[in-house]
């Protein structure tokens, strides 16, 4: 395995990411890989690319605009409209790069990613399959349900946070995770990877802008199942982030599709835990070599 270092431009701004290349001559299949929410490509993204180039399967991680080394303003502003548009440019470096086989290309997401990188796939030609790994299938009509008036005073914390930052530059933070206090992710399985002096990326800043909320939380992923037309496989836990959605966004899938259960005790654990990746990997390799 070769990993190579990828910049492109999105909008005016730089993106950087890596590129894990196979160690084997001739033109790979490959992926993107789409990671949680506020990571960079130094975490989870790159602990699965670096496992798919392992096994074949040339692999590009990011970090996004607004996050470690690419650039965007505000910082550590979770936008999915940017994220999109990252994969999207991203799938594009990918087809044109000159080890890599533009008609056997696809997307992995893991956690929030798998939306970002299923929207990213969706009516696009160079997507031929997807891949989705513990996946945060977001139903936003469901939590709205669940909490109107919590659900609403967080998108209008967000609207007040945006409207402050473009009358004095000012981006309020909160943490990513924490334990007290206000912060995006409270589980104390988040706050030990992306939270404590064991997590050790130091390309990764621990803050969460508030005005993310606004567009955060209104962004919803089960309304993408129903347009995926490309083969997709799913692997899920039922100790992982919300399984009955992850069945929910199975269901409607319109295209060919398989859902394999693993188990594992947490969300995070799916992330770098080499037991489970090297389980997910595995999964994800199947699909790909059927599918790419």
């Amino acid at each position: 395995m070769t990993k190579r270092r990828i910049e492109f431009d999105v909008s005016g701004d730089r993106v950087v990411g890596d590129l894990y290349l196979p160690d084997r001559p001739g033109l790979h299949s490959a992926v993107i890989v789409g990671g949680p929410m506020t990571s960079v490509k130094e975490q989870v993204t790159g602990v699965y690319a670096k496992a798919l180039s392992e096994r074949g399967i040339a692999a590009l991680c990011l970090d996004h605009r607004h996050y470690g080394e690419s650039e965007g303003e505000p910082r550590q502003y979770e936008y999915y409209p940017h994220k999109i548009e990252d994969l999207k440019a991203g799938l594009t470096a990918l087809a044109e790069a000159p080890d890599i086989d533009a008609g056997r290309i696809g997307v992995v997401g893991v956690c929030l990613g798998v939306g970002y990188s299923v929207w990213s796939a969706i009516d696009n030609p160079l997507v031929k399959s997807i891949g989705g790994v513990v996946g945060y299938y977001r139903d936003v009509p469901a939590m709205r349900a669940s909490d109107p008036e919590g659900f609403q005073e967080k998108v209008d914390q967000g609207r007040a946070a945006r409207e402050q930052f473009e009358q004095t530059g000012e981006v309020l933070t909160v943490p990513t995770a924490a334990l007290e206090g206000d912060a995006a992710m409270t589980l104390q399985s988040t706050y030990d990877y992306y939270a404590t002096p064991l997590a050790g990326f130091a390309n990764y800043t621990n803050a969460f802008a508030v005005m993310s909320r606004e567009h955060f939380l209104q962004y919803d992923v089960q309304s993408a199942a129903p347009r995926v037309t490309v083969p997709m496989v799913l692997v899920h836990s039922e100790n992982a982030l919300s399984p009955n959605w992850a069945r929910k966004f199975y269901d409607n899938l319109s295209g060919d599709k398989t859902i394999h259960w693993v188990d594992g005790p947490n969300q995070t654990a799916f992330y770098d835990h080499k037991n489970l990746v090297d389980q997910a990997a595995k999964h994800l390799v199947t699909h790909f070599s059927q599918t790419l």
